[in-house]
Parts: structure tokens; C-alpha cells; sequence
């Protein structure tokens, strides 16, 4: 009982030591507002369509729009989860950067393949060294960084990581993801991250599934933007201020099992090797089959045209990459592109040409570095990594594909 009666006792002293304190200086919450400097956290929505915010489901986002800047935004070729998002990071296209598509195989190890379920071969340097993303250049540069999930970011590109980052783990939910970043943002300025991303990816995930339109996607979306709100209020309880971008990777868009090219039947295993499959497929020849692999592919096709590389579209600037399959085959709108025998397809899919309208992608800016209410036209991904540099505060790599030009309009006039 004793003990109880102190303890209780020196808790009131406290509060009374406190009180007069405050008297003579402002609360600690308003210090801390007050010195802290914003950060800029990058929040990527995977598979989140621009029309998706319509649907009436995500006020935390749409009141990030409409404080600050809203446009629709272009994904890089091709419009896959891996390439567009070291494309933001980065600042060039995939064909630059190298990681040209969610599944590949590099001439220098003909005998693996990179995929995404592959740790030793998705976490291993060799694939992600072409290019340099901007946690790499910030830390370099002593701006400390962290990242709540990132395609790339586990990996020791150019020999550094992220000072702080996790693996990832599709099963930490989206509240322990916020959680994790807020709990970054109440550490002392030293070890502070000042750049930031989060990545959430259950809206791809079910719009895969179950198609872009099912109401289960859409209950999704609003899981996320109520996770969006639970981010912008912990930052608000700090007093930590924050340019936030929020994107999305790619749009989605909607197949059935009705609508499947075998390209399986057109390239027997001793012609040729099917590298990728989907709304793009790509295919090497086997030696000395060349020629048998363009007289299948190269002739016109139903729902789906072929070329070699080295003919590709200039517009999609793709396929000088040695990773690039030396026959890329694109499916049309809603068609999908197989290799194997399967029971179902996927009912939605992304991968098509980035001009397609269900293939846009969301760019969402707000915060106190943020003009409110610029207009911008449809813009190319690449050109979001100019942007985070300057909110960074640090130099961008040279010879980038993305123009600083084109964001610059969001960018509050400093004072």
C-alpha cells in the first residue's frame, strides 16, 4: 500500500512540476510541430484505376486531390508491377533500368530466371544494378531513408539499402504498415526518415481475382483509403508534417476465360522458350530456330500481334534491353496470352499498351511544399522522380528519361 500511495504521490508532483512549466513555455507537442521539417512519404496503391476513386469509397483520398494536385498518369512499357514501380524510383523506363518485365531471363545466366516468387533470384543485386533509385542517391547523399515495402528496396542496389526497410511479407496488414511508418515518425531528428514509402497491394490482388468491376474491389479500395485516413491523422497527432505522392503502378483491366490465345500451340518446346505470358508474351528461339519462331509468330493473328525486338513499336521505347525477349507479343484489350493449360484466367490483368484508358494510374500530390489546384495534362511516370528529388532535397541522377518540367507546376513558389 505504501509503495502504491508514493508512486501516486511523485505521479502528481509531476503533473504539477509540468503545469508550471507550461506556464512559462509552450506544451512539447508544439515544439515538436514546430521543428519538425516535412517528409516526404511515397504511397504507392497497387492496381488502383483512376476511375476506382468514383466509386464514392475513398474520401480520405479524393480529400488529399482536392488539397492539392490530381492527375492521371501514363505507366511505362509494360504496364507491370516491378517495371513501373523502379520506373518511378527511378526516373527511367524499364528498358533503361532493367527490369523489364515481372518475369526474365538475362543472356549473362541463360540457366535462371528472374520471377517474383523467386527470393534468391528477385533479391539478387545483378538484376536491379542498371539503375539507381532514389533511396540509393538520398543515402548517399546522408538523407536518411525507409521503406515500408518497396519492389527493389530489400536489395543491396549498388551496395546500399534503405537505412531502414523490411521484407516483404504480403501478410503484414495494412494497419501494421501505417503503424511502422508513424512509429518511424516519432523517433528524435537524427534517425528520422525523411523520405518514406509505403506500398499496399490488396487492391491488385483482388481486382486480379475477381475483375476490376466486382464490389469486392471496390471494398478493397475503401480498406485502403480508411488506412489512408489512420496515416494522415497519426501524422497530424505528431505534428509531423508531410508531402505526400500517392500513385498507382498501372490500371486494371477486365478478361474472361473466353478470351485466351495459346501461344503454347504455336511454339513447340524444341522451337522456342515462352519467357512470359499474359497481356504480353515473350518468346526466344531455341539455336538455328529463329526462322521457325517468326514464321508462327510474325503472321497476323487474332487478338494479338507479334514482332521481333528490334521492331517494337517505337512509341513503347522497348526492346533494345538484352533482357528483353528477342519476340514480344501483345494481346489485345482484354485478352490474355497463356502457355500452359489452366482451369481459369485471371479476371483481371494489366500488361497492355499504357495508352489503353484502363491501364492509366493514378498521381495524387499534397502537402505543405504542394500547390493546391494545379492542372496537368496526362503525364509519363518517369517524370514523378524529378519531382521526389526536389521535395528530398537532393540532386537526381543524370540522363534520366523523366523531365522536371512536367511536375514542376506542383511545386509550391518557395517564399
Amino acid at each position: 500500500m505504501m509503495q502504491n500511495h508514493l508512486r501516486t504521490l511523485f505521479a502528481a508532483l509531476s503533473v504539477l512540476i509540468l503545469s508550471a512549466c507550461a506556464g512559462t513555455q509552450p506544451p512539447a507537442t508544439t515544439i515538436a510541430a514546430e521543428a519538425r521539417a516535412p517528409v516526404t512519404i511515397l504511397i504507392s496503391i497497387d492496381g488502383l484505376r483512376p476511375d476506382y476513386l468514383d466509386r464514392g469509397v475513398s474520401p480520405n483520398i479524393n480529400a488529399l486531390a482536392a488539397s492539392g494536385v490530381k492527375a492521371l498518369m501514363r505507366p511505362s512499357f509494360p504496364s507491370l508491377t516491378f517495371p513501373n514501380h523502379h520506373s518511378v524510383v527511378t526516373g527511367l523506363r524499364p528498358d533503361r533500368h532493367g527490369i523489364v518485365d515481372n518475369t526474365m531471363v538475362d543472356p549473362r545466366r541463360p540457366e535462371v530466371r528472374f520471377t517474383l516468387g523467386d527470393a534468391r533470384q528477385s533479391l539478387d543485386p545483378f538484376w536491379w544494378d542498371e539503375a539507381e533509385p532514389i533511396w540509393v542517391t538520398a543515402e548517399k547523399a546522408g538523407v536518411r531513408t525507409g521503406t515500408m515495402f518497396w519492389p527493389g528496396s530489400e536489395v543491396a542496389i549498388h551496395g546500399t539499402r534503405p537505412q531502414d526497410w523490411l521484407r516483404y511479407d504480403k501478410a503484414v496488414s495494412g494497419t501494421q504498415r501505417i503503424n511502422t511508418v508513424l512509429d518511424w515518425m516519432r523517433r528524435p531528428p537524427a534517425i528520422r526518415p525523411r523520405f518514406v514509402t509505403l506500398y499496399f497491394d490488396t487492391v491488385d490482388t483482388v481486382g486480379h481475382e475477381l475483375g476490376p468491376d466486382a464490389p469486392e474491389t471496390t471494398t478493397a479500395l475503401a480498406e485502403v483509403d480508411r488506412l489512408i485516413g489512420d496515416l494522415v491523422a497519426g501524422l497530424n497527432a505528431i505534428g509531423q508534417p508531410a508531402n505526400v505522392v500517392l500513385v498507382s503502378d498501372h490500371g486494371m483491366g477486365a478478361t474472361a476465360d473466353d478470351r485466351v490465345i495459346r501461344i503454347d500451340r504455336m511454339i513447340a518446346p524444341d522451337v522456342g522458350t515462352v519467357v512470359t505470358e499474359g497481356p504480353l508474351s515473350g518468346v526466344n528461339a531455341l539455336p538455328g530456330k529463329d526462322s521457325d519462331v517468326a514464321a508462327a509468330l510474325l503472321a497476323p493473328h487474332d487478338h494479338m500481334q507479334c514482332w521481333r525486338k528490334g521492331a517494337f513499336p517505337a512509341r513503347f521505347a522497348y526492346g533494345k534491353n538484352p533482357r528483353v525477349p528477342e519476340f514480344l507479343c501483345l494481346a489485345a484489350r482484354g485478352w490474355a496470352i497463356q502457355a500452359r493449360d489452366r482451369e481459369s484466367i485471371l479476371k483481371g490483368m494489366h500488361g497492355y499498351d499504357p495508352a489503353e484508358p484502363d491501364m492509366a494510374a493514378v498521381f495524387i500530390a499534397a502537402g505543405p511544399d504542394i500547390a493546391s489546384g494545379a492542372a496537368l495534362p496526362v503525364f509519363d511516370n518517369v517524370d514523378v522522380y524529378p519531382l521526389l528529388t526536389r521535395l528530398v532535397g537532393i540532386a537526381p541522377v543524370p540522363a534520366i528519361d523523366g523531365r522536371a518540367e512536367t511536375l514542376a507546376p506542383v511545386l509550391r513558389p518557395a517564399n
